[in-house]
């Protein structure tokens, strides 16, 4: 139970979060613990986020370096940390050109000011985008405009003009939405609040097709599917598939607040220029100390490799669960992205599971989200499933 203290303090918030009824504390490996010493196998990664749990030395000491030395400056001024962070990120995504952010609801508004400067230097006049229903981009206002849930947007109404909604998977349904005044597509190759959502080969092809014959720019969301999550470094690796723009966070700094948006030396050259965009904190020493040795932490660890090999195992459990347990109807995802689709509604289950020492996250669809740390082993999957089970069947 969270106590009294914990209670008042937040009573100084903006009720905009339904929190559980559990007070964090410190974390270790692939566990949390909370206020009152309770463990818990943490199988939600903070919505993504701690792709490296909790207390990995190596980024903890680095961090702590940079914070004796500088953690901020202003992007008027140059420093090694974030020219070497740009660097080794475009190595691991493909891209070529990086703009750093402070969270994956800026990269995507980043991305989107991109592409409408992009179509405004070459004076198309183009100003539409096309999105994805059950999709979701961020919180920020043309972050909300292109993600698909009505809930989400009607309140905000009227939104960023121009936006249409094709269906998931869908090519026809894209095909049709497309206009002489269509700028983007943006979509997240494996959709994560949505419902657990996977693209099909044939989409993510389509999809890139659509864009070459109309010069329209191609935008992968990749800030909840990225960094190593998909089996992958980045999601659209695993298709072949590479966009124009790629917008990223989360993963990238292992909770500390850093995203960013990167894109090809094309749209690099013909989009943003100097005075149109910019962030006081993005880019700055700290973040960037968090990317670059993550990004370190992951090449010399094998993360990806480790996630391909443990999600195989998580991957048959979870089948395994679907045949056994009457209450799960079907899995979904890939990687160390998973959901189950549930007959009880998720939040029921969620809360059986907090209970049990279980953390999870729920999705769109009455989806269970399953996003563990990337270094989880198959000994957690094992801890996991009977867990997840009483949650399910109790």
């Amino acid at each position: 139970m969270v106590n009294e203290k914990i209670k008042a303090a937040e009573e100084n918030l903006i009720h905009v979060y339904n929190r559980f009824p559990i007070a964090l504390e410190r974390g270790e490996g692939v566990y949390l613990y909370d206020t009152n010493g309770k463990k818990y196998l943490d199988f939600a990664a903070g919505f993504a986020v701690s792709g490296l749990g909790y207390g990995n030395q190596k980024l903890n000491a680095a961090l702590k370096f940079q914070i004796d030395q500088l953690y901020h400056t202003s992007n008027l001024y140059y420093h090694m940390n974030c020219g070497e962070a740009a660097q080794k990120l475009n190595q691991i995504s493909g891209m070529d050109r990086v703009f750093f952010t402070n969270s994956g609801s800026e990269a995507n508004e980043g991305a989107l000011k991109a592409a409408r400067r992009y179509a405004y230097n070459k004076k198309s006049g183009r100003y539409q985008f096309i999105a994805m229903e059950n999709s979701f981009h961020g919180r920020s206002f043309g972050a909300v405009s292109v993600t698909g849930h009505t809930a989400y947007r009607e309140p905000f109404e009227p939104m960023l003009p121009g936006v249409s909604f094709a269906e998931f998977n869908n090519l026809d349904s894209v095909k049709a939405l497309v206009t002489d005044q269509t700028c983007a597509i943006i979509l997240e190759p494996l959709q994560g609040e949505g419902g657990i959502n996977l693209a099909t080969q044939e989409f993510m092809e389509g999809i890139r097709r659509i864009c070459d014959e109309n010069d329209i720019l191609m935008i992968c969301d990749e800030v909840q599917c990225g960094m190593g999550r998909t089996g992958a470094m980045f999601a659209w690796q695993k298709f072949g598939v590479k966009p124009d723009i790629l917008t990223m966070a989360k993963g990238i700094g292992n909770g500390i607040p850093v995203g960013a948006f990167a894109m090809t030396e094309k749209v690099a050259q013909a989009s943003l220029k100097p005075g149109d965009h910019g962030a006081t904190y993005g880019g700055n020493p700290l973040a960037c100390m968090a990317v670059k040795t993550v990004i370190d932490i992951f090449e010399e660890e094998k993360i990806v490799e480790h996630v391909n090999e443990v999600s195989e195992y998580l991957t048959d459990r979870l089948e395994e669960l679907v045949q056994h347990v009457d209450g799960v109807l079907e899995r979904k995802g890939t990687g160390l992205m998973q959901g189950i689709v549930l007959k009880k509604p998720a939040a029921q289950v969620n809360n059986r599971a907090i209970e049990e020492g279980l953390l999870v996250i729920q999705a769109q669809g009455n989806v269970l989200r399953l996003v563990p740390p990337l270094i989880i082993e198959k000994e957690h999957v094992d801890e996991m499933i009977p867990k997840l089970t009483k949650a399910l069947t109790e």
